[in-house]
C-alpha cells in the first residue's frame, strides 16, 4: 500500500513538474495561429491542493484527549491520515495547506495558475470539494466585508481579472447558479428556476442560455451580485454545521479580449489610414471560461440529523457527489464509457474533467478523528482526481463583428470630414461672392455719386452763364433806351453774338451730357471688371474708400456727440454730469455708487446726506417717470445712470411705494431678463434687493415671477458683488413667512445654496442671513403647528453647509450660521437629522462658547427641551 503510494507520489510529482509547461506552448500556439484551425490541443493534468480545517470550539471541547486524526507535511507536499496510534497512510498532493494559511496563499496557489489560463483563452474551473462544515463556502465565496484579508477565491478571481482587462476593448460578464435537487436554479433571478442545460452536438460544449448573463465594469457591481446570490442560495442548519449549504453554486465569468495587432490602428495619419484599411486583418477575439464550483458538503444522516425535507436534500447531494466520484474514477483508469449523464452535476462539469479547461480542486477536511472516514473519503477523491487529464485548448476566433464596427465608425468619419470640407468650400464661395458684391456696390454708389456731384456741377454753370446773358441783355436793352437809337445794323450783329452765346451753352449742356453718358459707359464696364478682377482701378477706388470712411468716422462722431447731448438734456441736470465725470472727485463717495451695495443703505445715508439730498433733488427736478423711462434707453450709458438713480431712490422708505406704483419693479426685473451687461444686472438686483426690504414689495416680486429671474442671474454670474446683490434680494425674501414654500418651489432656496460655491466673504454673509430668516420663519411656523414635517434647508441639502460654516472665522457669517442651526434644532421632527448630520457638536459648542448671551441661551435651550437630544447626550455622556 505504501508502495503504491510513492508511485503515485511520484507521479503527481512529474505530472505537477509539468504542469507548467502547456502556458508556454500555448503561448507559442497563439503566435503561430494564421487561422483558428491551427490551434492545437495541450495536456494538462488536474491540480488538487488539500486544505485543513482548524479545530472549532465543539470539536475542542469533544476532542480535547484525542490527537488529530490528520498530520501535514506542508514542505514535502505530504499528509498523513492515522490508522490509530501506531500506523498511518501517506498521500502526496500539489499543494498542502496548513490550518494557519491565508486566504491569499490559497489563491495563489489554487485558483491564480487557472485565471492566468483563462486571461489568455482557455476555458479555467476551480472546485471546493469535502465533508460539509469543512470550509468549502469560506475558502470560495468570502467576500470579506469585515476583514478583507479574508476575501476568498471568487472575489479575488474577479480582482485579477478586472485589473487585467481593457474596459474599451474587452468585456467580463457573470452568471451565479444553483443546483438543487436536480434542478438549475438562476440565484440573480430567483423566478427563473429551471433552466435546461444545452450541448452543442458538433463541439460537445455545455451552455446555459437561459442564464441570467451580467455585465461586469467594476468590483463593487460584482460584490453586490454575490451578495445577491447568496441571499438567494438554500442553506439550513444541521448539527455538522449551522449553515450547511444545500445546493451546488456555480459561479461563472465569461471573459472576451480582442487581441489587436499592430497593423491595427485607426489613429494614424490620413494617408497612412487609407494604406491600412485595405490591407486590415479582422483582430482575434478570445474567449475564456472560468467556473468557480461551490459543492455542497457530503454528509452521513445519522451524523448531520437530517430528517424530512432536509433529509431529501442530503439524499440529492450524495447522489450528485457519487456521480461525479464515478466519473472521476473512470476518467483516472481510462475506462472507454464515462457516466457523465448520471447527473446534471457531471453534465455541468463534462468540460472541468476530462475536458478542454484547466481544473483545480481544492478538498477540504477537518481534524477530528470523529470523521476520519469522511476524510479518508475526501483524501481518496482528491488521490483519483489528480490521475485526470485534460486537453486544454485555446478559444479563439476573428472579431468580424469588430472590425465592422470599426470600419463603420471610419467610414462615418471620412462622411464627416467630407461634409465638413464640402460645407467649407460652399461657405468660402459664398464669402467671396459676397465680398465682390459688396465691393461692385461700394464702386457703383461711389460713381452714381460722382455722377451726381458733376450732374448738379454743370447744372450750375449752366444757370450761371444763363443769368450772365441775361443781364447782359438786360444791360443793353437799357442802354439802347437811353440813347433812343436803334441801329439795325448793331442789333443785329448783338443777336447774332448772344446767339452764338447761346449755341455755345448749349453745346457745353450736349458735352455735359455726353460725359455722363460716358461716366455711366465706365461704370457698367467698371462692374464687369470688377466682376472679374477686383484689382482693376485699385488706387482710384482705394482712395474712394478713404474718403468715405473719414466721412463715415466724421458722422459717427456727430452721432456720439449729440447722443452725449441727448443724455445730458434727458437728465436736466448738472448732478448727472458730475457723477458721469467723478473721476476727478476721488476724494467724496457718490451715492449712486452706493446702490451696488444694498445691504449698506443706511451707511450710505448717515454719511452722504449731501449726495442723498441731490439725488432726492434731482427726482423731483425731473421726475420719477422720466428717470424710468430712461431705463429703455438704447445708450448703455444712460441706462447705467438711471438705474443708478433708481437704486438709490429704493434705499430710502418713502420712495418705495412710488417707484412700485410708477412701474419701478417691472423695469427693474425687465433689466434682469433682457440684458447681459453685468454692470446693469448687478445695480439692478441691488435695486430690487431694496425694495424687498417692504413685505408688499416682497409679495409684487414674487408675484411678477422675480425669483426664477434672481435665480437665473446667480446661476448665470461670476462677479460676487453681484451675487452679493442677488444673495441680499433672495435673503431679504427668506424673512417672509407666507411665502416660503413658493419661495423653495421657484428655486430661491437652491439657488442660495448655489451661490456659496463663490466663497467670498460679502457672498457668504448674505447666504448666510438668507439662511438664518428661513429657518427662524419655519420655526415660528412649526411652533404655530401651520405646516408639520422636516426643515425644507434640510430637504435641501442645507445642513452639511450650515454645520461646516457654523465656526467660520468670519463673525458675522458665523452668528447667521448658529442662529440658523438654533431655530432648526427647536422642531423636533429635525433633531435625527441634526445627529446624523453632526449637528449636535455645534450646538453644544456654540451653548457655551458662543460670544452671544441670546444665541448661547438659545442653544441650551433647545438642548434641554428636546427629549431626541437629551437621550443622544445621555448615551454620549454629555452634560450641557
Amino acid at each position: 500500500m505504501a508502495s503504491s503510494l510513492k508511485n503515485g507520489g511520484a507521479k503527481a510529482t512529474n505530472l505537477r513538474s509539468s504542469f507548467t509547461k502547456p502556458k508556454l506552448q500555448s503561448t507559442n500556439t497563439r503566435r503561430s495561429l494564421p487561422a483558428l484551425n491551427s490551434a492545437e490541443a495541450v495536456s494538462g493534468r488536474v491540480r488538487v491542493a488539500v486544505r485543513l480545517r482548524p479545530r472549532n470550539p465543539e470539536e475542542m471541547a469533544a476532542d480535547a484527549d484525542f490527537a488529530d486524526c490528520v498530520e501535514l507535511q506542508p514542505e514535502l507536499n505530504r499528509l498523513k491520515l492515522r490508522r490509530n496510534n501506531w500506523e498511518s497512510d501517506t498521500y502526496e498532493f500539489d499543494e498542502v495547506l496548513t490550518e494557519i494559511a491565508s486566504q491569499k496563499r490559497v489563491y495563489e496557489v489554487v485558483a491564480k495558475p487557472v485565471v492566468e489560463s483563462v486571461l489568455d483563452g482557455y476555458n479555467g474551473t476551480v472546485m471546493a470539494y469535502g465533508q460539509t462544515g469543512t470550509g468549502k463556502t469560506y475558502t470560495l465565496g468570502r467576500l470579506g466585508d469585515e476583514d478583507t484579508s479574508a476575501r476568498g477565491i471568487m472575489v479575488r478571481s474577479m480582482e485579477e481579472i478586472l485589473s487585467n482587462v481593457s474596459p474599451v476593448s474587452d468585456s467580463v460578464s457573470v452568471s451565479y447558479l444553483q443546483l438543487y435537487m436536480e434542478t438549475i436554479q438562476d440565484l440573480l433571478n430567483p423566478a427563473n428556476d429551471n433552466i435546461s442545460i444545452v450541448e452543442d452536438q458538433r463541439t460537445g460544449d455545455v451552455s446555459l442560455p437561459g442564464a441570467t448573463l451580467v455585465d461586469i465594469r467594476d468590483q463593487q457591481t460584482f460584490l453586490e451580485l454575490l451578495r445577491l446570490g447568496e441571499a438567494h442560495r438554500i442553506a439550513a442548519n444541521t448539527k455538522l454545521n449551522t449553515e450547511s449549504s444545500r445546493s451546488h453554486a456555480f459561479l461563472m465569468v465569461h471573459v472576451k479580449r480582442s487581441i489587436s495587432s499592430p497593423d491595427d490602428d485607426f489613429s494614424l495619419g490620413s494617408q497612412d489610414r487609407c494604406t491600412l484599411v485595405g490591407n486590415l486583418a479582422p483582430p482575434l477575439l478570445r474567449k475564456g471560461k472560468l467556473i468557480v464550483v461551490d459543492l455542497a458538503g457530503s454528509e452521513r444522516i445519522h451524523k448531520s440529523g437530517s430528517e424530512g425535507h432536509m433529509l431529501e436534500e442530503a439524499k440529492s447531494i450524495n447522489l450528485s457527489l457519487s456521480a461525479l466520484g464515478k466519473c472521476i474514477n473512470a476518467l483516472a483508469e481510462n475506462s472507454p464509457h464515462v457516466p457523465v449523464r448520471d447527473s446534471k452535476l457531471t453534465r455541468l462539469l463534462k468540460d472541468s474533467f476530462g475536458g478542454t479547461s484547466r481544473t483545480s480542486l481544492v478538498i477540504t477536511i477537518g481534524p477530528s478523528p470523529r470523521h476520519r472516514a469522511e476524510t479518508s473519503s475526501t483524501i481518496l477523491f482528491g488521490q483519483r482526481a489528480m490521475k485526470v487529464e485534460n486537453m486544454l485548448k485555446i478559444k479563439e476566433e476573428f472579431d468580424y463583428k469588430s472590425l465592422c464596427k470599426r470600419l463603420q465608425m471610419e467610414n462615418d468619419r471620412l462622411i464627416v470630414e467630407n461634409e465638413r470640407q464640402q460645407k467649407q468650400y460652399q461657405d468660402e464661395n459664398e464669402r467671396i461672392r459676397l465680398e465682390a458684391q459688396k465691393y461692385v456696390a461700394e464702386a457703383e454708389r461711389n460713381y452714381v455719386e460722382a455722377l451726381e456731384v458733376e450732374k448738379t456741377k454743370c447744372q450750375m454753370d449752366y444757370m450761371e452763364s444763363i443769368k450772365k446773358l441775361e443781364e447782359k441783355w438786360a444791360i443793353s436793352q437799357q442802354k439802347h433806351a437811353t440813347n433812343g437809337e436803334v441801329h439795325k445794323g448793331g442789333g443785329s450783329e448783338e443777336t447774332r453774338e448772344l446767339q452764338a452765346l447761346l449755341q455755345k451753352e448749349i453745346n457745353l449742356r450736349k458735352a455735359a451730357e455726353e460725359e455722363n453718358k460716358n461716366l455711366n459707359n465706365k461704370l457698367l464696364k467698371f462692374t464687369k471688371l470688377q466682376l472679374v478682377d477686383g484689382n482693376s482701378n485699385g488706387f482710384s477706388l482705394q482712395k474712394v474708400l478713404e474718403e468715405e470712411s473719414y466721412q463715415k468716422m466724421k458722422l459717427e462722431e456727430e452721432v456720439r456727440i449729440l447722443r452725449n447731448q441727448l443724455a445730458e438734456l434727458s437728465v436736466e441736470s448738472n448732478q448727472t454730469r458730475r457723477y458721469s465725470d467723478r473721476g476727478s472727485n476721488n476724494g467724496k463717495s457718490s451715492g449712486m455708487m452706493n446702490c451696488s451695495s444694498p445691504l449698506n443703505y443706511g451707511h450710505s445715508r448717515d454719511n452722504d446726506n449731501g449726495e442723498g439730498a441731490s439725488i432726492s433733488n434731482l427726482h423731483e427736478q425731473v421726475g420719477l417717470q422720466k428717470i424710468l423711462s430712461l431705463l429703455e434707453s438704447e445708450d448703455p450709458n444712460v441706462q447705467i445712470h438711471a438705474v443708478k438713480v433708481v437704486a438709490n431712490l429704493a434705499a430710502e422708505e418713502a420712495n418705495q411705494e412710488k417707484i412700485v406704483e410708477a412701474g419701478g419693479l417691472t423695469s427693474l426685473l425687465m433689466l434682469l431678463r433682457k440684458y447681459e451687461d453685468e454692470t446693469i444686472r448687478r445695480i439692478a438686483a441691488g435695486a430690487i434687493a431694496n425694495l424687498a426690504m417692504n413685505e408688499c414689495n416682497q409679495e409684487l416680486i414674487m408675484a411678477q415671477g422675480g425669483v426664477p429671474l434672481l435665480a437665473m442671474t446667480a446661476t448665470n454670474a461670476e462677479d460676487p458683488q453681484t451675487l452679493r446683490m442677488v444673495a441680499g434680494a433672495i435673503a431679504n425674501l427668506c424673512g417672509n413667512d407666507k411665502l416660503q414654500t413658493r419661495l423653495r418651489s421657484e428655486g430661491g432656496i437652491k439657488a442660495l445654496l448655489g451661490m456659496v460655491r463663490c466663497r467670498h466673504p460679502d457672498v457668504l454673509s448674505q447666504v448666510a442671513r438668507g439662511i438664518a430668516n428661513f429657518a427662524k420663519c419655519e420655526s415660528r411656523v412649526a411652533t404655530q403647528g401651520i405646516r408639520p414635517g422636516r426643515s425644507l434647508l434640510v430637504e435641501d441639502g442645507a445642513l452639511p453647509w450650515i454645520v461646516q460654516n457654523a465656526n467660520n472665522e468670519a463673525s458675522l457669517i458665523r452668528r447667521h450660521v448658529e442662529l440658523a442651526l438654533c431655530h432648526l434644532a427647536q422642531h423636533e421632527v429635525n433633531a435625527k437629522d441634526l445627529i446624523n448630520g453632526g449637528a449636535l457638536w455645534e450646538l453644544l459648542r456654540i451653548s457655551r462658547d458662543c460670544s452671544r448671551d441670546d444665541i448661547r441661551a438659545l442653544a441650551r435651550r433647545t438642548l434641554t427641551s428636546s427629549s431626541i437630544f437629551q437621550a443622544e447626550m445621555r448615551r454620549l455622556r454629555i452634560e450641557v
